[in-house]
């Protein structure tokens, strides 16, 4: 078998067999891993036959149904249509606002798009196909909040507040909102609140959901929904005053204890909500008839999650359902749902509580006077497993896993587990699953970060339990994702973050700056071996933050208290403790040096982390960043940080709580003199910048 031949194979089937690595090395994929990824695509490549036979299925789904049902172009400008369609032919474009327009392709079958950004439906012949018109970009920041904005980002589970069971809740989210906006801030992003597992209560990561469509219950406040009197009610029918109260106290979230006590709890609200008249009855109703196919199926795969377990009575990925169950459309499926109809209205329950928490939530910010709101976060993926997966079959992609190779960040690579979207799937729907999920993740949002953004244009797969090294890059539809996006947020009038780090190609970040998608500068990384940028170094098309949910906290960082926690779970070993330290002192000279010169202090006095912490929130206030994010955990100068990526049992990833009630929590004297200089920064850069 020729290399060339399965070279041909697969770059038709979108793989990057070259590429460059994050020390600017050139790589290329082994014949070896390519037949593997390739099968997994469910193209054979081990012959030449086999190649043969591979790439007229490619040949085929590229032709299948002829036109797509989608397709995109930016305003003002003209669709190329001779592939599908011979010149002159006569058109009817309705508009998305209304209008319809009659008409002629012209001599090169070329159509003129409305000026007006929208998703239009075009009619030439029988047939019927969506022209998304895209806006140049996005909004940005400067649009929507004026220049130098600022915000703080936090982990909605950390939250507290008096009566919360345990786990943050939207009702903490909505006191934070106004607490930060007293401060001053225009935004907060907030970690993941996709949708979980109900059956899986020991998987609570945030950036591993079963769907990215709907939301995770457990973080829904039911009284500021149904109202405090009915809840008090449950929570004594179900006997759970004294766990919830013990839950609260706790230091680190016991997840599987929060899952078990509030599904029991929302259990009881939604079997009193069902009894007689409710006045919000119709509300609910409203929510379900709007929420269509995609909800009712959210619902119906949590409720054959609960009831299709194995021998041993442990929930089962959907693969292994009896097959008439493993198709959503299927009569079996449709049967299974009116014979549990009373478990599905329970699952959307949930997901009602959950939807009308976050939209009091950008409510109470906007009404505070933050002129973004609530910043919702994007998970690269979800689990395979999950309802996404289910629902959506024909859009993802089956036997691959999302993942990293290795790079600066982590030398081994990483494989996260999840699924993706199958980018010839996105294309043969019309990228349905990818708009309904950018809608679904700016529904009561005034932006979205979106994790490992480079996943727009490529993304590094790995056959499901392989080493992270025996991946490829696999290639999406870049251009048709990003108009979606900018169409997306423009009607959401939206601001869109991109999470940036890692292994990125050249150029790709001017195409996302040209889109008006900022990029991520963290305080941190912005050095070369010791010598950090200075504050007017920094980026104008990039967001400046001090560090992420993956690495330490500044205090934690400055003190060297993540090479404990490295030494503690094993990622390294004692007898590099030494040279680990040797190697942080030099940073966090490098550091220092950068933070006394900001703030006109002697480089060579060594701060204090108290001072430090200080220190870099002025920083990164003096930063050209369109838009700074210091994350709660600084502002209150915590020293552990939130996650510790490829650990599992031994750090208590994203079980940490904040040290106080979400009302009051930026109040303390220390994260208010930071915040009152971050803010001061901003204000005085805002002044300069007008002069």
């Amino acid at each position: 078998m020729s290399d060339e031949a399965l070279i041909r194979l697969a770059d038709a089937a979108g793989l990057s067999i070259d590429w460059v690595d994050a020390d600017n090395r050139q790589q290329r994929v082994e014949p070896q891993v390519l037949r593997e990824v390739l099968g997994c695509l469910g193209l054979e490549a081990d012959t030449d036959q086999q190649i043969e036979a591979s790439l007229k299925v490619i040949a085929h789904q590229n032709n299948h149904g002829g036109v797509p049902p989608l397709l995109t172009c930016d305003q003002n400008a003209v669709l190329e249509l001779a592939a599908y369609f011979p010149p002159s032919s006569r058109y009817e474009l309705v508009a998305e606002q209304g209008d319809v327009l009659h008409g002629t392709l012209d001599d090169q079958a070329r159509l003129h798009v409305p000026d007006t950004p929208g998703y239009h439906r075009l009619r030439i012949d029988e047939t019927e196909l969506t022209v998304a018109v895209a806006p140049p970009s996005c909004p940005t920041v400067a649009q929507l909040a004026g220049p130098n904005a600022w915000g703080l980002t936090a982990q909605l589970y950390s939250l507290r507040r008096p009566g919360d069971g345990g786990l943050g809740d939207t009702q903490a989210l909505e006191a934070l909102l106004r607490n930060a906006a007293a401060h001053g801030a225009d935004a907060l992003g907030i970690s993941p609140v996709h949708a979980m597992f109900a059956a899986h209560i020991n998987q609570y990561s945030p950036y591993s959901p079963s769907s990215r469509l709907f939301y995770n219950v457990l973080h829904a406040a039911p009284g500021s929904i149904l109202g405090e009197w009915p809840v008090r009610q449950a929570i004594e029918a179900c006997g759970l005053g004294e766990e919830l109260e013990r839950l609260e106290r706790l230091d680190l979230i016991d997840w599987p204890a929060v899952a078990q006590s509030r599904q029991r709890l929302l259990r009881q609200l939604f079997d009193d909500f069902s009894q007689g008249e409710n006045p919000q009855q119709a509300d609910f109703d409203s929510f379900r008839a709007n929420g269509g196919e995609a909800l009712e199926n959210h619902c119906r795969f949590e409720a054959l999650h609960h009831h299709l377990r194995d021998a041993e009575g442990h929930p089962q990925h959907w693969r292994n359902w009896p097959q008439d169950y493993r198709d959503p459309a299927s009569p079996a499926v449709e049967r299974f749902a009116r014979e549990h109809a009373d478990e599905v209205s329970y699952q959307a329950f949930g997901q009602w509580l959950m939807a009308r928490g976050l939209e009091r939530a950008q409510v109470a910010a906007r009404s505070a006077g933050m002129r973004i709101g609530l910043v919702s976060d994007l998970a690269v993926g979800a689990d395979g497993g999950g309802s996404q997966a289910w629902s959506r079959q024909g859009e993802l992609l089956a036997s691959l896993s999302v993942g990293a190779p290795p790079d600066v960040m982590n030398r081994d690579g990483q494989n996260w587990g999840i699924s993706a979207f199958s980018p010839w799937g996105l294309r043969q729907h019309g990228f349905r699953a990818y708009i309904e999920m950018l809608r679904a993740n700016l529904a009561h949002a005034g932006g979205m970060r979106i994790d490992h953004v480079l996943g727009l244009k490529r993304l590094w797969v790995v056959p499901a339990g392989a080493d992270p090294k025996r991946g490829v890059y696999l290639n999406f539809p870049f251009d048709d994702m990003l108009r979606l996006l900018c169409l997306e947020a423009w009607r959401h009038q939206a601001v869109i973050l991109g999470e940036d780090l890692g292994t990125i190609p050249h150029g790709f970040r001017d195409v996302l700056a040209a889109k008006g998608i900022l990029g991520m500068r963290v305080l941190l990384f912005e050095q070369h071996d010791g010598h950090f940028q200075r504050a007017d170094q920094y980026s104008d098309q990039a967001l400046a933050t001090s560090t992420t949910h993956d690495i330490p906290t500044l205090r934690g960082w400055w003190n060297g208290h993540d090479i404990d926690w490295r030494i503690k779970v094993g990622q390294v070993q004692e007898a590099d403790r030494d040279q680990q330290w040797r190697s942080r002192e030099h940073e966090r000279a490098g550091l220092n040096r950068a933070l006394c010169e900001d703030g006109g202090k002697d480089p060579h006095h060594l701060l204090s982390a108290e001072q430090a912490v200080d220190a870099a929130a002025c920083f990164l206030g003096h930063t050209r960043a369109p838009l700074v994010l210091f994350p709660v955990e600084d502002a209150l100068g915590l020293e552990e940080q939130t996650n510790m990526p490829g650990i599992v049992e031994t750090h208590p990833n994203w079980r940490r709580r904040y040290p106080g009630d979400s009302a009051t929590l930026l109040d303390g004297e220390a994260s208010r003199r930071r915040l009152e200089c971050l803010a001061q920064a901003r204000r005085n850069h805002r002044g300069a910048a007008h002069r």
